[in-house]
């Protein structure tokens, strides 16, 4: 299994709405996404590159295993 880099959160953000989510807001310079079944929204920064423990606990929280997560950015 590859280990998880940093991206860019533009792609992130690709990975995100390809895997169900919805953009519900914008607040500063951080993306607010939701998917029904999810008690908490996932929030992704808009910085040149998301750390490896932001995507991390954004997999986490949207219960997305690696392999998700890496046939999504395959993808993208």
């Amino acid at each position: 299994m590859p280990r998880i880099t940093p991206l860019s959160a533009k792609k992130f953000r690709k990975i995100l709405e390809k895997a169900g989510f919805t953009l519900v807001r914008t607040e500063g310079d951080h993306f607010v996404f939701v998917k029904p079944g999810l008690s908490r929204p996932l929030v992704v920064p808009d910085w040149d590159e998301v750390p490896v423990f932001i995507i991390k606990n954004n997999l986490r929280t949207a219960g997305m295993s690696r392999e998700e997560y890496f046939s999504y950015l395959k993808q993208v």
